[in-house]
């Protein structure tokens, strides 16, 4: 969850605060999101009771070009069906960073601890960006890099395990 929701008695007041004035915002209320991507990150997930905290928003975060995009807030029983679901991100990264782990194990020189395999992002963001835009005319979002790196390490860990099950030391294209 990117802001925790106060209670009372077990049962919840309302959806979230706006992230600008604080104020209580009501489920199944009107709320404004910025356009940027960055703004709406599961991290950082900006909302907005009205366009001028939006608007207040805006020079702090020194956007270019952006604007306020009207939604409504989730109703109760909504939030609560998507808040089971919803897999905390940290638990997520943990949890890949463990597989990650155990891969490397089973296939034989595992790092000695978790902590050693590298989380860099391991895709070339300015290029990505441009070949999408070319393709299709989308932009891409920040963190589309973080999945792709997540899946390329997974695809990596196989096809090393297959170049070790041939006894190779050298990973080639035919790996993957």
């Amino acid at each position: 969850m990117t802001v925790p929701r106060e209670q009372t008695g077990g049962a919840e007041t309302f959806w979230r605060r706006c992230s600008t004035c604080k104020r209580e915002i009501a489920f199944e209320s009107a709320i404004w999101k910025c356009s940027v991507s960055t703004c709406n990150r599961k991290g950082s997930s900006f909302v907005f009771c009205s366009i001028d905290c939006w608007q207040s928003h805006v020079p702090t975060m020194r956007h270019r070009e952006a604007w306020a995009e009207e939604e409504r807030s989730p109703g109760r029983e909504a939030w609560r069906a998507e808040s089971r679901v919803r897999v905390p991100e940290s638990t997520e990264r943990e949890t890949l960073a463990q597989e990650t782990a155990d891969a490397a194990r089973a296939v034989g020189s595992a790092p000695s601890s978790v902590a050693e395999i590298p989380r860099d992002i391991l895709i070339v963001t300015s290029k990505l960006k441009k070949y999408v835009k070319a393709r299709s005319g989308l932009n891409t979002s920040d963190a589309v890099m973080s999945a792709l790196s997540d899946r390329v390490r997974r695809l990596c860990d196989d096809a090393i395990e297959r170049a070790r099950e041939e006894g190779r030391k050298t990973l080639m294209d035919r790996d993957f």
